[in-house]
């Protein structure tokens, strides 16, 4: 299960996301994290908490014309730059 770590919240500034570390968490990142409307959806998924295979299923799911090795590469892409703000548990 991978979920967004207390602390970091989505922020919708004009047609830009940003997910900005408040309190404690802000003492791990000076800064924001700029996410585009791919990367909204995903960290709405990750606040709820969701798998890896989850999260690429509701890519899939979500745009019909996306192939599945295309998603697992562009999620993984994701989780990497965003690992700041996840924490993971069984294994992700």
């Amino acid at each position: 299960m991978i979920r967004a770590k207390k602390g970091f919240i989505l922020r919708r500034l004009g047609k830009e996301y940003m997910v900005v570390p408040v309190g404690e968490a802000s003492k791990n990142l000076n800064g924001m994290i700029r996410l585009d409307e791919t990367g909204a959806f995903y960290w709405r998924e990750l606040e709820k908490g969701i798998t890896r295979d989850g999260l690429a299923e509701k890519m899939l799911e979500r745009f019909e014309d996306l192939d599945e090795e295309t998603a697992r590469r562009d999620l993984n892409e994701f989780l990497e730059t965003m690992e700041v703000a996840l924490e993971t548990d069984d294994g992700e």
